[in-house]
């Protein structure tokens, strides 16, 4: 019997344009962080978001630590994080010596409360503190309810770093996810919908901010003809090569979006009618690209043992899934931070499993799983 292969939760799906944008870097020796596919890169993503302006970087966690530079948070201040979230959200706020204070989720986007929002920074207020900057995610590609937070966020004067990492192609009330924030942020890394193999972006509609992070991102040379340096800068520029790859893979986003989606119709017609599994289902006015298509196992005790029933089971057949992020207020690192929770995104982190969701899936790959899964859930 052929060994089963390995089917990933997300991995990279080249379209072939990639190979030629690459080839091109070669041939004309644009080996660096610097060169014409990055300037490409960065116009043809503000022109897909129709959107102030970007700078295209290594991460997205870079590009949160730069906006965070640039909103003035230091040492001794607090910014205001989604808890339910990846660590890279919430880590370039101790870089600079901040502390990040954990807001949880609400139900129907699984994103930040805006109601714990605001009651988050009315009492952080009556401790003294007035948070320098809020960040804010959207998870597994749903948008969060941004006219409700935006306008939190704006009667009590804190700028927005939107962390659309995970929802590229996604939009709120026809308006696309990363045009909302103060400073937004993209997230290329080989799990998400497109890829540079790693690499993000900063957007904004405030230019400077944009030309600032692209001075810091490239150690922050002063204009002259020897290296000077009046800034601390850092080494998160994208170079040529990757800015190629991402060139390629945005001719084919939406269709990306598209096969995304018919994934998620894919499990739910499979998993429907088992009552007690659901889905993360888009609210009115939102549009999700299901980067990773969720759901939630609830058995009687609202324990863990369907979702991790299913997920080891799938895992000896070579199936990859994994359980919803765990919140950042549950984290060992961040024991001591402060957090502001409802007990939403722990919920969620117990029951809640990621499925196998990349475009590059086979028709026999979403056989195989539809025949395990089906397996597994009869004995459930």
């Amino acid at each position: 019997m052929a060994e089963e292969k390995q089917i990933w939760l997300s991995s990279p799906h080249m379209s072939g344009y990639e190979r030629e944008m690459v080839e091109e870097a070669f041939d004309t020796n644009w080996i660096a962080p610097v060169g014409p596919h990055i300037n490409a890169f960065e116009e043809e993503l503000a022109q897909y978001l129709g959107h102030g302006k970007v700078a295209v970087l290594s991460s997205g966690t870079a590009a949160i630590h730069l906006a965070l530079i640039m909103l003035g948070v230091k040492r001794g201040d607090e910014v205001l994080v989604s808890s339910l979230t990846f660590s890279g959200s919430a880590n370039p706020v101790v870089y600079q010596g901040a502390t990040p204070v954990f807001v949880d989720s609400e139900k129907d986007t699984w994103n930040m409360d805006p109601q714990l929002l605001e009651a988050t920074i009315k009492d952080r207020l009556k401790k003294g503190k007035k948070s320098k900057a809020i960040i804010l995610v959207h998870l597994y590609g749903m948008p969060a309810k941004m006219d409700e937070l935006m306008d939190i966020a704006a009667k009590y004067e804190i700028p927005v770093v939107e962390d659309a990492a995970e929802s590229l192609g996604s939009l709120h009330k026809d308006r696309r996810t990363g045009t909302f924030g103060d400073i937004s942020v993209l997230s290329f890394n080989g799990n998400k919908v497109i890829t540079t193999s790693g690499g993000g972006a900063l957007v904004s509609a405030n230019e400077a901010y944009v030309n600032l992070a692209k001075k810091l991102s490239t150690q922050a040379r002063d204009d002259a003809p020897h290296y000077q340096h009046s800034m601390i800068g850092y080494n998160y520029r994208m170079s040529n090569v990757l800015a190629g790859i991402g060139r390629g893979q945005l001719k084919v986003l939406e269709q990306r979006v598209n096969e995304r989606r018919k994934i998620n119709q894919f499990y739910r017609e499979l998993l429907g009618n088992y009552d007690f599994i659901n889905f993360l289902n888009e609210p009115e006015g939102h549009f999700s690209n299901y980067w990773l298509t969720t759901i939630l196992m609830r058995d009687k005790e609202n324990s863990q043992k369907p979702r991790e029933t299913l997920r080891t089971e799938l895992a000896k057949h070579k199936i990859e899934c994994r359980p919803l992020w765990k919140p950042m207020h549950l984290q060992p690192v961040f024991k001591n931070a402060p957090a502001y929770t409802n007990g939403t995104a722990e919920e969620l982190f117990n029951v809640g499993l990621c499925l196998p969701s990349g475009t590059n899936m086979t028709d026999d790959d979403l056989e195989r799983i539809k025949t395990r899964m089906q397996e597994v859930l009869s004995v459930l």
